[in-house]
């Protein structure tokens, strides 16, 4: 995704003047490029590609047994108000001859959550996107974040989380090994 630094801390600029604020005051004077720079990162993942992130770490393996990754912390920032939500990710699946380089998973739960969206979108897009690199039987993923758009504005409920999740394949279909799954989860 191609960005314009300077546009972006000229816009920041202005929303800092809309605001009441002269941003030339010393405190300010370097805020519209920092917050530019910070949101070119914090979105950084339009600029990922899933084949490139994955760069061929799949790998032959007879593995037909459950694999998971816990407590993968993620951040990402809510398409409704801009604002972050922060979290956990579980994900698993079961191999059907190949696995996934373990630094795979979590980097692709960082690649999808630096985007503007909803944590609903975001699990979805995990267990899918692990699903089509590993052709796995079946994949799940569970995501549980703490919402500053709850916490800071709105109902300011300051210890509301909220918990998504996804099963595909045998996750979905098969009751033992979603069972398994979440009792992993739960530590």
């Amino acid at each position: 995704m191609a960005r314009d630094h300077d546009t972006l801390a000229a816009l920041y600029k202005g929303v800092l003047s809309e605001l009441g604020e002269d941003p030339e005051r010393e405190g300010l004077a370097g805020t519209p490029d920092r917050v530019a720079s910070a949101m070119a990162y914090l979105t950084s993942g339009y600029g990922e590609s899933l084949d490139e992130l994955v760069n061929g770490a799949i790998f032959t393996s007879d593995i037909d047994q459950m694999v998971l990754v816990r407590d993968i912390e993620f951040y990402s920032m809510c398409e409704h108000h801009m604002l972050p939500f922060v979290g956990r990710a579980h994900v698993a699946y079961i191999p059907d001859g190949k696995v996934l380089g373990l630094s795979k998973v979590a980097r692709i739960v960082e690649m999808f959550a630096r985007r503007l969206q909803i944590q609903e979108e975001l699990t979805r897009q995990v267990a899918e996107a692990v699903n089509q690199v590993t052709g796995a039987l079946g994949v799940a993923v569970t995501l549980e974040a703490s919402h500053m758009c709850m916490q800071m504005r709105g109902v300011q409920k300051q210890n509301a989380s909220m918990t998504t999740s996804v099963m595909l394949g045998v996750f979905m279909e098969d009751a033992p090994c979603r069972s398994e799954y979440l009792q992993l989860i739960r530590g």
